[in-house]
């Protein structure tokens, strides 16, 4: 699937094996390293109340809790294939965080993500991001943990966003040291206008993830928490991908002070087949 785009070769490619019940979790992880995608998820019958259905989510390097494109990706797919249908316009995905219910409205499949918390024990100085980045923060950054853990950093505008050349070694040792999948930055644009988002997860085996999900989560609650969504709105869009050809568009709604974060967009299915294990 290619998520967060209507158009084929865009936004970010996430694998998704529909039939995954003879698959044991070694099998997963050698998978989705060899598909060498962002994330690659496995679709299986659900063991929680409620859910429709239960998602493994694996990066090439490890299983997450979640990742907010596979979800959206997968529900896509799901939907598709008719292994689950919505109820009163809503789907429910089980996941290593939870339970999680998907918004479907047409083509665009929303969801909620798990409750953001930020991470203060692990507040890193301005100074320390600046250097891996080669761009000052324009505050102190937050740690995010919305399942996946973030390092997020707001920077001057959208041209230092764009132009971005980060020291890879260092974000991927700064990602053990603390448990995170990377850093996301973001800039605001005027109002109304998408904010341009970048996410580096070389830790996860993903130097940049093109439209990250979890990242743009994570993004929304510094929002909400720094009362920065005053300037973007509580409702907004974010551009993510066009550093590697891959532009994509994520809505985000932050509530609740950042306390409540849902992403979405429109996935589309580019390749269809069997996998001969």
């Amino acid at each position: 699937m290619d998520v967060f785009t209507s158009v084929p070769l865009a936004g970010n490619p996430v694998a998704v094996v529909l039939d995954a019940g003879g698959l044991d979790e070694a099998t997963m992880q050698r998978l989705a390293a060899w598909t060498n995608l962002s994330e690659t998820t496995f679709v299986l019958p659900p063991t929680a109340a409620g859910a429709d259905y239960r998602l493994r989510i694996f990066s090439p390097r490890s299983e997450m809790p979640f990742a907010g494109h596979p979800t959206v990706g997968s529900a896509h797919a799901v939907l598709e294939a008719g292994i689950a249908k919505p109820k009163a316009d809503l789907l429910h995905q089980e996941c290593r965080a939870g339970v999680l219910p998907i918004r479907v409205e047409g083509r665009r499949l929303s969801v909620r993500v798990p409750d953001p918390k930020v991470r203060r024990e692990l507040a890193l100085e301005r100074d320390t991001v600046a250097r891996m980045l080669g761009a000052a923060p324009v505050e102190a950054p937050m740690v995010i943990d919305v399942g996946p853990l973030w390092v997020v950093a707001r920077l001057a505008d959208e041209a230092t966003v764009r132009a971005l050349g980060p020291d890879l070694a260092e974000i991927d040792r700064l990602s053990r040291t603390i448990g995170a999948s990377g850093i996301t930055v973001f800039a605001l644009g005027a109002r109304g206008n998408p904010i341009a988002v970048r996410s580096f997860a070389p830790a996860a085996g993903v130097p940049e993830d093109p439209v990250c999900g979890s990242g743009n989560a994570s993004v929304g609650a510094y929002l909400g928490v720094s009362g920065l969504v005053a300037e973007t709105g509580e409702r907004y869009r974010a551009s993510q991908g066009r550093e590697l050809g891959r532009d994509g568009i994520v809505d985000v709604a932050v509530a609740r002070e950042g306390r409540t974060v849902e992403i979405g967009g429109t996935a589309l299915t580019v390749v269809d087949g069997t996998l001969c294990l």
